[in-house]
């Protein structure tokens, strides 16, 4: 479980890739500085699993469902990504819940300050859209951020300076592809009303029903 709040800007250093699947290994310090064997790291928000692992470098495997569904397949050498330690027992909770399962990829319509803000539009597939609601939260490319408003097809975000400058959020250009991970709540509470699993309106009759 992670928070969404990122702590590093790792670079990609390198990368096997076939049509499937992939390798790819990335610098940073100060993540690796307390890394362990099997450790989950989220790069760009994709939850991956710590293979081998130097003093700078971490080595992870990404499988084909991971492949198809992110934006990790357009990594290159020397790019950079978000990455975030799982979230301690013990630690503070800052964000809000990360699985780091991506539900798909969005792409950036349009960048516009607003103060000391950035916000940005991101276009998205009506079923992530249906996950999103005003004053939610969403995850994008890894980084915890709330949504300020939803159209059919596109959400709106803000960024503040310090996310702006600290995530790859602030280097992504129009038209760049992010991956998208939405509230983890909301997708249990939507998907039990799809099913019907509601509970009855509360009245005389109904707990009569039940022995009241």
């Amino acid at each position: 479980m992670f928070t969404g709040l990122v702590e590093d800007i790792g670079t990609i250093k390198a990368m096997q890739s076939d049509r499937h699947s992939m390798k790819i290994t990335i610098n940073s310090s100060k993540i690796a500085e307390d890394v362990k064997l099997g450790d989950s790291i989220a790069v760009n928000g994709v939850c991956l699993t710590v293979t081998h692992f130097t003093d700078l470098e971490l080595t992870m495997d990404v499988m084909p469902e991971t492949v198809k569904a992110t934006n990790l397949q357009q990594l290159a050498i020397g790019d950079p990504v978000n990455l975030e330690r799982a979230m301690p027992a013990n630690g503070r909770f800052g964000g809000h819940f990360v699985a780091g399962h991506v539900d798909g990829v969005g792409k950036i319509l349009r960048k516009r300050p607003v103060a000391n803000a950035v916000y940005i539009d991101i276009e998205l597939s009506e079923e992530l859209t249906s996950y999103c609601i005003p004053k939610g939260s969403i995850t994008i490319d890894g980084t915890s951020l709330t949504i300020f408003h939803v159209e059919s097809n596109s959400a709106t975000i803000s960024l503040i300076p310090h996310t702006y400058k600290e995530t790859v959020l602030g280097m992504k250009k129009i038209g760049a592809i992010v991956n998208i991970e939405t509230d983890l709540v909301g997708k249990y509470i939507l998907q039990q009303l799809k099913k019907g699993h509601v509970t009855p309106a509360i009245t005389r009759d109904y707990l009569a029903q039940h022995g009241f």
